[in-house]
C-alpha cells in the first residue's frame, strides 16, 4: 500500500474524546455571536471588530477574539486586513436568514438550557427532568412563568419549523382532508405551508395563548380566511372541528403518562373515520439511531421513541398505525429523520367510547366553543361544572 492508497488513520481515542468535550466551546461561541447580532452586521460586507464594537456595545479586543474563534470553525471568514466576512454558516445565523437558526442558537445558550445539561447526571440517576430540580417547575411551566425565555423557545421552534415544514407538507396527500387541527402547532408555520399547498383545506391552529399570539402574522394572506386560531392547553382540551389531527414534535416532549393524556383529548373529539398524523423521529435500529437528541429529551422530561413504542402508546388510546412515511428534512443531523405516522381509529365510535370511559371514572369533559373561521379569536374555555360528565351535559 503506497501513500496514495493509504487510508487515513482515525485519531487516537483520547483526541476524539477531547474533540467531543470541546464541542461546548464552539457552541458557546456561536451562541454568543448570534446573540450579539454579528452575522446581521457583516451581511453587507466585511467589518472589523473595532467597527462593530461600538454598534453592539462590546469591548473591541474581546469581540475580535470571539470573531476569530468562530472563524476558526467556518462561521466567519477573517481577511488579511483583519476584517471579517459572512460565510454560508454565518448567513444561517442572521435574523433574516433563509433558513435561519438564530433563535435556536440563542436558545442553546440560555441559562436554563445550559444548566439542564449540567444536571444530566441527576436525570440519569432519578429519571426526573432537570428544570424541575433546578427551578422547581417542569420545563414548559418554567417557560410560561418566564415569558422572555418562552419567547426565545418559541422562536427557536419556529426556526426549525421553517426548515422542515415544507417537506412535511409535501410528504402527505392533505387533499383528502376537509379540515385539519394542528395540535401544539406553535405560531402556525407548518399549518400555513399545508394550507398554501392545499387550497380547499381548512385548518385550526391550537397551542398555548402566549404561543399563538404571534400566529396571525404567519397565518395571513390567502390562508387567513381558512384558518381558526385557538389558544389553550392540550392537557385541558383539544378543539373540535377536524377530520384530521396533526402533531409535529409534540409527543417526544412528554413522558408516556402525559402523552396519553394528550392523545385521549384528541380521541374525545376526533370523528369516526378521522385521521391522526404524528411527525416524530423514530429510533429503533442502526438505520435510525437515537443519537444525542434523546439526552436532550431526558433532560427536559421527554423521550425519543421506537416504532414499537409508538404502536404501544397509540394502541393504549385506541389508535392503530396505518403507515409510516419517511421525511428527510432538518432532523437528519441531530434529531434523526422525521417520520410521518398515519393512524386510524381502532374500531367503534372513538369519541363516545372515551366519553363513556370517562363517565365511569367521573372525569369531566372540557371542550372549547366554536369560533368562526378567519376570526383569530381566542375562545374562552368552557369548563363544565362538577356534575357534567359528557357532551350532553354541556350548556
Amino acid at each position: 500500500m503506497n501513500e496514495a492508497t493509504a487510508k487515513p488513520q482515525a485519531p487516537p481515542a483520547h483526541v476524539r474524546i477531547f474533540e467531543l468535550l470541546s464541542g461546548v466551546f464552539a457552541a458557546g461561541a456561536v451562541t454568543c455571536l448570534a446573540r450579539l447580532g454579528v452575522p446581521d452586521l457583516v451581511e453587507k460586507g466585511p467589518k472589523s471588530a473595532e467597527e462593530l464594537a461600538s454598534l453592539i456595545g462590546a469591548q473591541p479586543d474581546a469581540l475580535y477574539r470571539l470573531m476569530r474563534a468562530t472563524a476558526s470553525v467556518g462561521v466567519l471568514s477573517e481577511g488579511a486586513d483583519g476584517k471579517f466576512s459572512e460565510t454560508p454558516m454565518s448567513a444561517v445565523l442572521r435574523s433574516n436568514g433563509t433558513p435561519s437558526l438564530r433563535g435556536f442558537a440563542i436558545m442553546t445558550g440560555t441559562e436554563w438550557h445550559a444548566r439542564g445539561w449540567a444536571h444530566l447526571e441527576y436525570c440519569v440517576r432519578t429519571g426526573c427532568q432537570a428544570p424541575e430540580n433546578i427551578f422547581g417547575a417542569p420545563m414548559f411551566q418554567f417557560l410560561e412563568q418566564n415569558p422572555e425565555q418562552g419567547k426565545i423557545f418559541n422562536q427557536a421552534m419556529s426556526d426549525l419549523s421553517a426548515i422542515d415544514s415544507p417537506a412535511v407538507a409535501d410528504a402527505y396527500n392533505f387533499g383528502e382532508i376537509r379540515s385539519i387541527v394542528d395540535v401544539g402547532g406553535g405560531e402556525g408555520g407548518l399549518l400555513r405551508d399545508i394550507l398554501a399547498a392545499t387550497p380547499e383545506l381548512r385548518g385550526i391552529l391550537f397551542d398555548l395563548p402566549q404561543v399563538v399570539a404571534g400566529a396571525p402574522a404567519i397565518l395571513s394572506g390567502d390562508v387567513a380566511a381558512r384558518c381558526q386560531i385557538v389558544g389553550g392547553s392540550f392537557f385541558d382540551f383539544v378543539p373540535e372541528g377536524g377530520n384530521a389531527y396533526l402533531m409535529k414534535g409534540v409527543i417526544h416532549d412528554w413522558p408516556d403518562d402525559d402523552a396519553v393524556k394528550i392523545l385521549q383529548n384528541i380521541r374525545r373529539v376526533i370523528p369516526p373515520g378521522g385521521t391522526l398524523l404524528l411527525v416524530e423521529s423514530l429510533v429503533d435500529s442502526k438505520a435510525r439511531p437515537a443519537g444525542l437528541a434523546d439526552m436532550l429529551m431526558l433532560a427536559i422530561g421527554g423521550r425519543e421513541r421506537t416504532e414499537a413504542d409508538f404502536r404501544s402508546l397509540l394502541a393504549s388510546t385506541r389508535f392503530s398505525l396505518t403507515r409510516i412515511i419517511a421525511d428527510r428534512s432538518v432532523g437528519a443531523a441531530f434529531f434523526g429523520d422525521y417520520h410521518l405516522m398515519d393512524y386510524e381509529l381502532m374500531g367503534g365510535d372513538a369519541r363516545e367510547a372515551v366519553i363513556d370511559a370517562d363517565k365511569k371514572r367521573n372525569i369531566p369533559v372540557n371542550l372549547p366553543p366554536q369560533v368562526p373561521f378567519g376570526s383569530h379569536q381566542w375562545p374562552t374555555l368552557i369548563t363544565p361544572g362538577p356534575g357534567a360528565k359528557s357532551l350532553a351535559d354541556l350548556p
